[in-house]
């Protein structure tokens, strides 16, 4: 077990300037240059854990508490790790790391879009800094990573996905991750084994919660759209941005917010006519928990409502690593490349060409898991009697 010291004290020296008068007498604040703080703890951390939290206001001592605890160097917050100039994010991490091992960390923590793994960091909105650097932070620290002010600079959906994302990678990995939150809106989604809540005035304890702290379910709201909406998640897609006008499209809400997309097409076939998945898209804020696996795996269910098969082709390696394992997906053909001449000559005149599979790796699926005729009649995918 690991434990802190019965009462934790720090004290800070500054230098007596013209300034720090001024300040002082502008106040009326005592001009003694030593800053002291006292901290009375009680800290016992669990014999075996993943995920623990640190939890308390700013100023509250969370990284001093997990410095004495885990070593003073062992703390990382944003901008810590130097990146590479003019090179993509995969060149900012280790070198004995392969690129299969890169981007599925990055798919992990909810980085899963391969467009935005070929960029600088620099290029990187703040929300996808912060999921790049957490990965890279795993990557960094695989046995033991403490963020600090995790998720303060991205907004509380995207802070909780990634606190559910993060967990799951680290107990899927191996290591421990500890995270130290100013707000305490996403502690639950960590289902941590440990919390330490900073609560000014109180003495510093560690509750071991493992089991008992489930993070909250999150509801969709599935609607059949206009394909106009694929505007929203167009430049989040990993392949062409483009859309099929035969489209059959569906978003998902999270809180009403667009979280998801999937379009599907008719497949035509002479002998075994069916359906096929055309576009699937996470938005990056609800990336890292699954969200987009459910959303295809709802919308194929619609389809199979119609008595024919739907059938999928990806080349995500996420995406490729979760169907392989699930028993609502059948392997049809396993991860390859399709030669850039191969499929008929009307797929490319009819503009079907375009979304063709070729020249890179992919797998194709087809869905075996249950049909829902109910909704899929509510949905218009089948005809009321």
């Amino acid at each position: 077990m690991t434990s802190a010291a019965s009462q934790l004290r720090r004290e800070v020296t500054v230098e007596r300037t013209p300034r720090f008068y001024q300040v002082c007498g502008k106040f009326d604040l005592p001009t003694d240059a030593t800053s002291v703080r006292e901290w009375n703890v009680d800290l016992t951390l669990p014999d075996e854990w993943s995920v623990g939290v640190i939890v308390g206001p700013s100023m509250a001592g969370k990284t001093t508490i997990a410095r004495e605890l885990f070593g003073a160097d062992s703390v990382v917050d944003a901008g810590y790790w130097p990146w590479p100039a003019g090179k993509c994010i995969a060149d900012g991490f280790p070198d004995g790391m392969g690129i299969d091992e890169i981007t599925g960390l990055l798919s992990a923590v909810g980085f899963s879009s391969p467009p935005d793994w070929k960029k600088p960091h620099g290029a990187l909105s703040n929300g996808g800094k912060f999921r790049v650097d957490l990965a890279r932070t795993l990557a960094e620290r695989p046995e033991l990573a403490v963020v600090d002010e995790f998720g303060s600079l991205v907004h509380q959906q995207a802070r909780q996905v990634a606190a559910a994302a993060a967990a799951k990678a680290v107990r899927r990995r191996g290591g421990k991750l500890v995270a130290l939150c100013v707000h305490p809106d996403a502690v639950e989604y960590f289902e941590p084994d440990w919390i330490i809540d900073m609560i000014p005035g109180e003495i510093v304890r560690c509750q071991a919660v493992r089991g008992s702290v489930r993070r909250p379910p999150i509801q969709l709201e599935i609607a059949r759209v206009n394909r106009k909406a694929w505007d929203l998640f167009r430049h989040h897609h990993y392949l062409d941005h483009a859309i099929h006008a035969s489209s059959k499209c569906f978003v998902a809400f999270v809180d009403g917010q667009p979280a998801a997309f999937t379009a599907v097409l008719p497949f035509p076939h002479a002998v075994k006519p069916g359906w096929r998945e055309h576009r699937t898209v996470c938005h990056p804020d609800y990336q890292g928990i699954g969200l987009g696996n459910r959303m295809s795996e709802y919308v194929a269910s619609l389809f199979r409502a119609t008595g024919k098969p739907y059938m999928s082709t990806t080349s995500h390696p996420a995406m490729i690593k979760y169907r392989a394992r699930s028993p609502v997906w059948a392997v049809t053909r396993k991860p390859g490349i399709v030669s850039g001449s191969a499929g008929p000559k009307s797929n490319q005149q009819t503009g079907l060409g375009r979304t063709l599979s070729t020249g890179r790796i992919t797998a194709g699926f087809q869905y075996v898991g249950p049909a829902r005729p109910e909704e899929a009649r509510k949905f218009g995918v089948v005809k009321c009697d």
